[in-house]
């Protein structure tokens, strides 16, 4: 799946089928969240896999009671290390790299389990002592979200969303790009024109083509003709 597919089709999945999923699936999918890129490459992250489904039912109960979480097989959920962003970048890597760090090595996560055909969700409500306490996860390290894993049972219609024009500024804030095409070279523009000058190349093949042909059957009828 190409990259730009799989960002743009991905969806936030809530049903899933009664399938197990593949160790080597998720192998793949905490690959992609370790390759993610972070501050100073400090990778103050650990990743907990969830399959125990008493303690999917409690990590369930205690975000919020969204109790369809439990019908996912897996859970990924991912922690950061504050000691270790906080000795390296002190109170602003305790509080803004550390949940930083960890929403990149997600979306990574998450990207990659749509490409590998299942489906995923992130879960950011939670009562983190809770999970915390389930996970036996300790005092330094805080839970920064739950990723539900399994193959989708539902088909989600493409959400709205904001256009480019709205929420891109150029060069300060608020400075928002009125001609979106002529900037960032639309693709419908560069496609056209492609198309109209591949039409022409073929055009001026085609009759060179044609030309040889009239001067063979020319040549063959004179040598048919002796």
């Amino acid at each position: 799946m190409e990259t730009f597919e799989c960002i743009s089709t991905r969806r936030s999945i809530r049903r899933y089928l009664d399938i197990p999923v593949e160790w080597d699936k998720i192998g793949t999918i905490l690959e992609a969240g370790r390759l993610a890129p972070s501050s100073g490459n400090i990778q103050d992250w650990n990743f907990i896999v969830v399959q125990d489904e008493d303690k999917r039912k409690a990590i369930a109960e205690a975000s919020l009671r969204q109790h369809w979480m439990s019908k996912a097989p897996v859970y990924i959920v991912v922690c950061s290390d504050l000691k270790k962003s906080e000795r390296v970048y002190g109170v602003r890597g305790n509080r803004l790299y550390s949940i930083q760090n960890s929403a990149a090595a997600i979306e990574n996560m998450l990207l990659t389990a749509h490409s590998v055909g299942l489906g995923a969700c992130w879960i950011g409500a939670f009562d983190e002592n809770v999970v915390s306490r389930v996970l036996n996860i300790p005092d330094y390290a805080r839970p920064q979200a739950i990723i539900t894993i399994g193959y989708s049972d539902e088909k989600p219609k493409t959400p709205q969303r904001f256009p480019l024009t709205t929420v891109a500024f150029l060069e300060k804030y608020g400075n928002r790009i009125k001609d979106m095409a002529a900037v960032m070279h639309d693709y419908s523009v560069v496609t056209e024109r492609n198309l109209k000058k591949g039409k022409a190349i073929f055009e001026k093949t085609g009759n060179l083509l044609t030309e040889k042909g009239k001067e063979l059957a020319k040549k063959i009828k004179e040598k048919l003709g002796k």
